[in-house]
């Protein structure tokens, strides 16, 4: 195990969820959400971003998946950033475009501590089963918000399915690329020493 990992616990009125996070895994996740195609995508994030995540979730789906969704971005989001600690010898910037057959995803980010979320592109279907498809902007809003990114992404295609999954895919390995270690570079990547 590295030293760049963290747990995470939150518990609201409409969900309550316990995430670990280890930056320098393998890929591997357990996850239960409730939701089958969140954890499919929260899966695939982990397996294509080298990271080892579990992520346990009991939420209000019985209103609809929306607490759920946004509440694993929260709670994913402030375990990345604590699990970054000093965000010393880190590479910072990536970005990656993931193509799946007839849809592809871009991402592009910067571990800035400095939040900001834009997307462009609308999602094919509106729902993909249980999951609303416009909940994977929402998510991937806020896991930024609280991980200090600022991540930017654009999607197109003619299936929902791949176009969310192309989008955690590109996201997954944008963070990889983004979260490792330059030997080159002794502290923090920023001509102002902190970020």
């Amino acid at each position: 195990m590295s030293e760049r990992q963290a747990a995470r616990t939150r518990e609201t009125a409409e969900t309550e969820i316990s995430v670990t996070i280890d930056l320098d895994g393998a890929g591997e996740a357990t996850v239960d959400t409730g939701i089958g195609f969140f954890d499919h995508m929260l899966s695939a994030f982990a397996r294509h971003g080298y990271l080892d995540l579990t992520a346990q979730c009991d939420g209000d789906l019985e209103i609809d998946e929306h607490h759920t969704v946004e509440d694993v971005g929260i709670v994913l989001g402030a375990a990345i950033d604590e699990a970054l600690g000093e965000r010393r010898a880190i590479r910072r910037f990536a970005d990656r475009t993931v193509p799946m057959d007839e849809s592809q995803a871009t991402v592009v980010l910067d571990i800035s501590g400095r939040p900001y979320f834009d997307a462009e592109g609308t999602f094919s279907q509106e729902r993909v089963g249980e999951f609303t498809s416009v909940l994977a902007t929402h998510f991937a809003r806020s896991l930024a918000e609280n991980a200090g990114l600022t991540l930017q992404v654009a999607f197109e295609g003619t299936n929902a399915h791949h176009e969310v999954e192309a989008l955690f895919k590109a996201l997954g390995i944008a963070l990889d690329d983004a979260t490792r270690l330059d030997d080159r570079r002794g502290g923090a990547p920023s001509t102002k020493g902190t970020l």
